[in-house]
């Protein structure tokens, strides 16, 4: 069975020009992705070079063969641009036109213009050229994990090798027979699955489009865009898959919470932009020592968090060392301004299931409380005795203020009551909590 190629020409300019159409409105719905507006007007391109191909009866042959070849190589041109746009490179208009002007600056040497063969295996090379040049764009932006990825690069490297097919036929072809009769019924079959490529190739390049959208939208949903961290949210979120994974394994899970020491001072004194600075000094600083297993995240303002999966306290407190000195060093100066940035630490952790990502967090705020009590630029444990300490003496100055009030209330109503706890008992307590605390080493 033979295939009619006019017909198959007229198939290929309405598929072409409706997926154009169909990527220029993907990418008026979503204009972020400016490649999709290139990729469509390739389309659109390539559907106006088979039409101008196809009308050789209104156009000399001449004419329509160098119009229509021109209008295809700038449409490969395209759609490699397109690839470069998509990755955040820049366009090489020159190298864009060179297919085309090649082929038109090829069509002025006689001998090449009456030789159907020269022009087929130029044609060949240029689009193979073009191709290939557009699967290696894709590659080369391989650090973005987009899964649609792959099957556009094989896509593209193999349909790159099959458009150097008629090269190899002319070369193979014997002397002086015509290329018309030696290519004869393939050229249907190759036209068909060219047409099939280019189907295949539209929706590919849709999929790779729409995946980095919702990457973005779902990455702008869980990081924070000062610090490039998690945000609250999101690490609450693998908190509780971490616990329940953890619990699963019966391993321990440890929180560690930062707070950066005197962080309203840095920000009136040098400046919110210094500030925002120092956030991002620590952030770095704490992915940089925290292990590639561990999570770390922004719970608001200058308050940090890390999750360290299968850690035991101890072992979180070597992290939480290794981040408060890393950091002490790294923010002694910020765009030449002696900040002195240091952070507070508390850690806690749990091997019960049942505690939740609320209160662990709860248990490392405590320390994280009696960290900054202890007079900061330190690390506490979770039940330590630091934190007891600190505790106690929280309760005792609660219990103090709570006395004054009601002192002052008492006067106020004419007559002083008793205090529902004994000055005596009161400085006991006080100087018991104070003796007890001691800085963490």
């Amino acid at each position: 069975m033979s295939l009619d190629v006019p017909t198959l020409f007229i198939v290929s300019i309405f598929v072409t020009t409706i997926l154009g159409l169909f990527l220029l409105f993907a990418w008026a719905q979503d204009r972020s992705i400016r490649a999709l507006a290139w990729w469509g007007a390739a389309y659109l391109l390539g559907g106006l070079s088979v039409g101008i191909y196809t009308m050789q009866d209104s156009l000399s042959d001449a004419l329509s063969v160098a119009i229509g070849n021109a209008l295809l190589f700038v449409a490969c041109g395209v759609i490699w641009n397109g690839s470069r746009l998509f990755h955040g490179r820049e366009v090489l208009p020159f190298w864009m036109f060179a297919g085309a002007i090649a082929w038109l600056t090829a069509l002025t040497i006689p001998g090449f213009a009456q030789s159907t063969a020269a022009r087929i295996a130029l044609s060949s090379i240029a689009i193979s050229g073009y191709t290939l040049l557009t699967a290696f764009e894709l590659w080369g932006g391989r650090k973005e994990r987009l899964l649609s990825r792959w099957p556009a690069v094989a896509v593209l490297t193999l349909q790159g090798i099959v458009f150097l097919v008629p090269a190899f036929v002319v070369v193979l072809s014997p002397r002086g027979a015509r290329f018309e009769d030696f290519a004869g019924g393939w050229f249907g079959i190759f036209a068909l699955e060219t047409l099939l490529y280019a189907i295949a190739t539209a929706f590919i390049i849709l999929t790779m489009a729409k995946e980095r959208s919702e990457r973005v939208h779902r990455t702008a949903a869980t990081i924070d865009p000062l610090t490039e961290v998690f945000n609250r949210r999101a690490l609450m979120e693998a908190g509780r898959r971490v616990l329940g994974r953890m619990a699963w394994d019966r391993q321990p899970v440890s929180v560690l919470m930062f707070d950066l020491d005197h962080f309203k001072k840095i920000n009136d004194r040098y400046g919110h932009a210094v500030g925002d600075r120092a956030l991002q000094t620590f952030a770095r600083t704490a992915a940089a020592r925290l292990r590639a297993t561990d999570i770390l995240g922004r719970l608001g303002g200058e308050e940090f968090a890390a999750i360290l999966p299968a850690t035991s306290l101890i072992s979180a407190s070597v992290a939480a060392e290794r981040v408060r000195a890393a950091f002490e060093e790294a923010a002694k100066e910020i765009d030449g301004l002696p900040i002195g940035g240091t952070v507070s630490i508390g850690a806690a952790a749990t091997e019960d299931p049942t505690i939740g990502m609320d209160a662990l967090l709860e248990f490392a705020d405590k320390a994280l409380y009696a960290a900054k009590a202890s007079g900061r630029n330190r690390y506490v444990l979770s039940g330590s005795e630091e934190e007891l300490a600190a505790s106690a003496a929280a309760d005792a100055r609660k219990a103090a203020a709570a006395a004054a009030s009601q002192e002052r209330a008492d006067r106020r109503r004419g007559g002083i009551a008793s205090a529902s706890i004994a000055p005596n008992d009161l400085v006991l307590a006080i100087t018991a909590a104070r003796s007890a605390i001691r800085p963490a080493t």
